[in-house]
């Protein structure tokens, strides 16, 4: 054989061997990743059930220093949290040292300080369990149980990005208007045999207050994140204009993605597929009313979307509201673990996590059946949403493996 021959020959078999190595180290790298995902799974699964329990592993530490602690960029509490009991149980029995109005809003709520200094947003009962919010998928009062649920389908989702979530009973009479602010007391009042309040915010109106059952009165309490974690507000790209008859873009235009990739922070790291992740998310618990949303500041797109305020969810179990997973089916990108969690949760498995994972907080059931039906029934329109871009596009488009440097452009 020639030299020059013998050269080719060589050159052709480096290259055919340079593609095998490439394709089997990325075959494995995807096995194992696919595995690791697995296994996670089956670890949240194995944790669904919190006892709400005071012990903690660390003695020497409150359970307020243990839960700010668990906050870095990526996450509120880390996979593994045997403490996570501890801290739920002292939101839902710590004694309430302060009351005061609630932070800036449209919705009513109090800020409560707990014994031990910390801070968090007490949100009361508005509606039974079994009641239906009808008219715009973002209409009627916040919802105390939904934020309970979100926490819950957070962790179920591997996301781990809600603040923590706890029901808890207090004694408006007892408990609230001894410590509560001068702002706060002046918006109590009785009705019938009840004890009420309506807040101070955008929204709030002495005729519509929220009433206990007696002094009795059922809600949530959401953890205050550490003050050494300042929050970024930010406007959600897909966010809604709530002016009638006027629409947004992305509501009118289907290359609207294309555009979003272009701009900062959505042009390069995780925030795209975060925002993608919430759009699943918040399909599957209804909320269509995430405007904006917050990231922990200065992170120069690093910091993940930070599930706060779900509380506008689990009103309509009939509504299936296509519109929230605009993010998804314009980009047609969903990072590979959401998507292996997704099809983990099938034929049934979500409505059963979910409804395991609840069942021991104070105010169970958190939800009413039909609303942990229609947690399936939007499963399974996600699932088909994501089939349509895999067959559109080709599933090495779609699915977009995230542990890597990422980039959109």
């Amino acid at each position: 054989m020639k030299l020059k021959q013998r050269v080719v020959l060589l050159a052709i078999l480096l290259v055919i061997f340079i593609f095998t190595k490439v394709f089997l180290i990325d075959n494995l790298d995807t096995s194992a990743a696919n595995r690791e995902d697995q296994r996670a799974f089956h670890r949240m699964m194995a944790s669904l059930h919190i006892e709400l329990d005071p012990r903690l592993d660390h003695t020497l530490q409150s359970p307020w220093e243990i839960a700010a602690q668990w906050v870095v960029p990526r996450e509120v509490y880390p996979e593994e949290t045997p403490e996570l009991g501890a801290v739920m149980h002292a939101m839902t029995t710590k004694k309430i040292i302060k009351a005061d109005v609630g932070y800036k809003g449209t919705q009513l709520k109090a800020l409560l300080i707990l014994e031990g200094g910390q801070k968090v947003v007490f949100k009361p009962k508005r509606y039974a369990r079994d009641y239906v919010v009808e008219g715009e998928p973002y209409a009627g009062y916040d919802r105390h149980n939904a934020e309970v649920a979100a926490f819950h389908l957070d962790r179920i989702l591997g996301f781990r990005r809600a603040p923590l979530v706890v029901g808890r009973f207090v004694n408006l009479r007892t408990e609230i208007k001894p410590v509560a602010t001068e702002q706060l007391l002046g918006t109590f009042m009785t009705v019938g045999n009840n004890t009420c309040f309506y807040g101070k915010c955008y929204y709030c109106r002495e005729t519509e207050p929220a009433c206990a059952d007696g002094d009795i009165m059922e809600g949530s309490v959401t953890l205050w994140l550490p003050d050494v974690w300042p929050l970024q507000k930010h406007r959600h790209p897909w966010g809604r204009t709530y002016r009638e008859g006027k629409l947004a873009r992305w509501e009118y235009d289907e290359s609207y993605c294309d555009a979003v990739k272009k701009t900062s922070p959505y042009d390069s790291g995780p925030r795209l597929l975060d925002i993608i992740d919430t759009a699943i998310f918040d399909y599957l618990i209804g909320n269509a009313d995430r405007h904006h949303y917050e990231s922990f500041q200065d992170d120069e797109g690093a910091s993940m979307l930070i599930l706060l305020d779900n509380a506008k969810s689990f009103g309509n179990p009939a509504l299936d509201e296509r519109s929230i997973l605009a993010p998804l089916y314009q980009c047609c990108i969903i990072r590979v673990s959401t998507w292996n969690r997704l099809n983990y949760l099938k034929n049934g498995v979500l409505k059963s996590a979910l409804k395991t994972a609840m069942l021991h907080d104070p105010i169970s059931p958190v939800l009413s059946d039909p609303h942990l039906d229609a947690l399936d029934q939007r499963l399974l329109g996600i699932l088909a949403t994501v089939k349509q871009c895999t067959d559109q596009f080709g599933p090495d488009v779609v699915l977009v493996e995230d542990r890597m440097t990422l980039s959109h452009l």
